[in-house]
C-alpha cells in the first residue's frame, strides 16, 4: 500500500489544513460548487468576555425579536472568510473589534445551514448605545447576572455560554480555527481510527492513488441536504465495514477561502470519529471496499496523540 501519509495526518491533528484535491470517495460529488445564499447558509456566532468575566450581549432590533436579548450573531456573505464575518457582525452589532481564540462548537442541521460559534476577545472600539441604534441592533452591553433572566431570542445561546465558561477554565480541546484553503464543495476529510482496549490502533485509509485519508462529498438530496453532516460519513463506513457505529463527530479543524475555485464557498470539515471494538483485544474487520485499508499505527508519538484526542473527545463538538 506505500508508505501513510503521515505529514498529512500531523497537519490535520494539529488544526491545520490539507490540499482537498479533486479525487474524493464515496458517491459522485456534486457538480455545481458551494455557493452562499443559494445552496447553503452559513451563521457566525461570538462569545466575549471582558475582564470582568461579564459576556457581551446585544439587543435585538429586527421586528420579529426587537427588544430582545442575544449573543452577537448573523449570516456569512459572499466573499467573507469564516473570521472576518465573525468580526464584522461583533462590530456591526456591538461596536466592539474583536480576535478570535477558537471556534466553540460547529452545530449544523444538515449541508444547507451551518453555524460557527466562536469564542473571541475585544481588542478596542466601544459599546453601542441606544442613541447608536440601527437596523444591526439596539445596543449592547456587558452583562453580569443571568443571561436567562433575560428576555432572549432564543435560549439556544445559554448552552453556549456555559461552554464558553467551561472553555476558559479548563479548555477541552485545543484552539481551533478556521483555516484559508480553497474547497469547492462541503465535504468531509475523515480520520476513522480503531482502537482496542490494549492499546493498538488503526487508521482507515484511501488506497487510490498515494495513500491519503478519505474524503467525502456532502451530498444535495434532499434527505442529506435536511439530514447532518455525518450522513456522507455513515454512507462511506457502510460501504467498508459490515455493521458500523461509529462514535460521536468531533472537529478537528476546517478549511475554507472565499472566493475558491469558481467563487465556491466550499469548506472541508477535518472531523474524528471512532469505531468501537467488539472485543478487548479485537482488530478492525478488513474493508470490503479495496479502495480502503486499515494501517496499523505503530509510531509511539502519533499513537499518543489519536489516542489522546478519542480518550478525552479533544475536539470541537459537532451538534446536529
Amino acid at each position: 500500500m506505500g508508505e501513510a501519509p503521515l505529514a498529512e495526518l500531523d497537519a490535520v491533528l494539529g488544526g491545520g489544513g490539507w490540499d482537498v484535491g479533486t479525487s474524493l470517495e464515496g458517491a459522485p460529488a456534486p457538480t455545481s460548487p458551494v455557493r452562499l445564499g443559494r445552496n447553503v447558509c452559513y451563521v457566525v456566532l461570538a462569545v466575549l468576555f471582558n475582564e470582568e468575566d461579564r459576556v457581551l450581549l446585544v439587543q435585538e432590533a429586527k421586528p420579529e425579536c426587537r427588544g430582545r436579548w442575544y449573543l452577537p450573531a448573523g449570516r456569512m456573505e459572499p466573499g467573507e472568510s469564516i473570521v472576518a464575518a465573525m468580526q464584522r457582525e461583533v462590530k456591526e452589532e456591538s461596536g466592539l473589534e474583536c480576535e478570535p481564540l477558537t471556534l466553540l462548537a460547529l452545530e449544523e442541521r444538515g449541508p444547507a445551514w451551518i453555524r460557527f460559534a466562536f469564542l473571541a476577545r475585544p481588542t478596542g472600539g466601544t459599546l453601542k448605545t441606544l442613541e447608536e441604534a440601527d437596523a444591526e441592533s439596539l445596543q449592547a452591553t456587558w452583562w453580569a447576572g443571568d443571561p436567562s433572566a433575560l428576555p432572549l431570542r432564543a435560549p439556544d445561546i445559554l448552552p453556549l455560554l456555559d461552554l464558553a465558561s467551561r472553555y476558559r477554565h479548563s479548555p477541552p480541546h485545543p484552539p481551533t480555527l478556521p483555516q484559508e484553503l480553497p474547497c469547492a464543495l462541503l465535504c468531509l476529510r475523515l480520520l476513522v481510527a480503531f482502537a482496542n482496549d490494549t492499546g493498538d490502533l488503526w487508521v482507515l485509509l484511501g488506497t487510490a492513488g498515494t495513500p491519503h485519508l478519505p474524503v467525502v462529498a456532502c451530498g444535495r438530496s434532499p434527505a442529506e441536504l435536511q439530514g447532518s453532516l455525518r450522513l456522507p460519513a455513515l454512507r462511506l463506513l457502510r460501504d467498508c465495514l459490515p455493521d458500523p457505529h461509529p462514535g460521536a463527530l468531533g472537529l478537528l479543524g476546517l478549511q475554507h477561502r472565499a472566493g475558491g475555485p469558481g467563487g465556491a464557498d466550499g469548506i472541508c470539515f477535518n472531523v474524528l470519529l471512532s469505531i468501537p471494538p467488539g472485543s478487548p483485544r479485537a482488530a478492525p474487520d478488513d474493508s470490503r471496499d479495496p479502495a480502503f485499508h486499515w494501517w496499523r499505527v505503530e509510531e509511539e508519538s502519533l499513537r499518543g496523540q489519536i489516542l489522546q484526542r478519542l480518550h478525552t473527545m479533544a475536539t470541537v463538538p459537532v451538534h446536529s
